[in-house]
């Protein structure tokens, strides 16, 4: 098993910036990917990126490119979200995920509210 704990989480200001992390431990050789969805109230759960945990590469929402940035310290298991430009409509909780070589989120962390303000 994986476990994933998300920080970072908060308040901010459209325009303004915030940087999520996720810690991953227990079993992360078992890790093939690692990424993030989120949820606002009332709306589908949706996918905003996710990272290849060997190669570093690097897969977007539309409606994030350019603005979020996904990276990995493989040395501290940690994977993290540079958000920028941040919108209202970025309101949601966001969720690290985690996924072995078969294929599937299997792994979730609980999750951290970001909160962008107009």
């Amino acid at each position: 098993q994986v476990q994933l704990v998300e920080s970072g989480g908060g308040l901010v200001q459209a325009g303004g910036s915030l940087r999520l992390s996720c810690e991953a431990s227990g079993r992360t050789f078992n890790l093939y990917a690692m990424g993030w969805f989120r949820q606002a109230p009332e709306k589908e759960r949706e996918f905003v990126g996710h990272i290849s945990w060997h190669g570093g590469h690097t897969n977007y929402a539309d409606f994030v490119k350019g603005r979020f940035t996904i990276s990995r310290d493989k040395a501290q298991n940690t994977m993290h979200l540079q958000m920028n430009s941040l919108r209202p409509e970025d309101t949601a909780v966001y969720y690290c995920v985690g996924s072995g070589s078969s294929g599937g989120y299997h792994y979730w962390g609980q999750g951290t509210q970001v909160t962008v303000s107009s």
